[in-house]
């Protein structure tokens, strides 16, 4: 019975935020994913730009909705998609010939090692996972797939989170960089 009580939940659910913060999200985030999108447009198709932009998509509702989670902090943002695309990569070169271990030992490796690093980045497990699925463009960049898109993408979105979460008078970014 204890094991199920646990289920429960022990508090409540955070208060709703203000409509002035979920317009500073919205605009932070429309920006971020549209300079994303527009860069990686001509790198990859249209399989490879979706899944990329759907792990970066992740990453900007962490930096522009949820700005005070450790999560969202720089060294989250680029560690955790970088260790986790060079661990994907690696994967697929290794496991590639059976994709579900790959992709497997990709994403639980990439959760390790976001662990150990301090860089835990939920975005992270399908950066990592979107280098074993991919496609062809995703794969034909081999290692470079960790700075174009990966590297590049994150770099972008916490750029412009830098600029966006700073313009409103109580709304600051990052809480910490190290």
């Amino acid at each position: 019975m204890k094991y199920f009580k646990k289920m429960r939940g022990t508090t409540q659910s955070p208060p709703r935020v203000s409509l002035v913060e979920v317009m500073w999200s919205w605009i932070g985030a429309f920006f971020g994913i549209a300079a994303v999108g527009l860069i990686h447009t001509s790198i990859l198709d249209q399989l490879g730009l979706t899944l990329v932009l759907g792990s970066l998509g992740a990453t900007a509702v962490l930096v522009f909705g949820a700005v005070r989670s450790p999560l969202a902090q720089p060294r989250n943002v680029l560690g955790g998609h970088v260790f986790s695309a060079l661990i994907g990569v690696f994967a697929h070169q290794t496991l590639g010939t059976i994709p579900w271990l790959a992709g497997a030992a990709a994403v639980a490796t990439a959760v390790a090692v976001m662990h150990l690093t301090k860089t835990l980045h939920p975005p992270g497990g399908a950066t990592a996972l979107i280098a074993v699925v991919g496609g062809d463009s995703v794969h034909g960049l081999g290692y470079l797939y960790v700075f174009v898109p990966t590297g590049l993408g994150a770099a972008l979105l916490l750029f412009i989170a830098l600029v966006v979460n700073n313009i409103p008078k109580n709304r600051r970014y990052p809480e910490y960089w190290l």
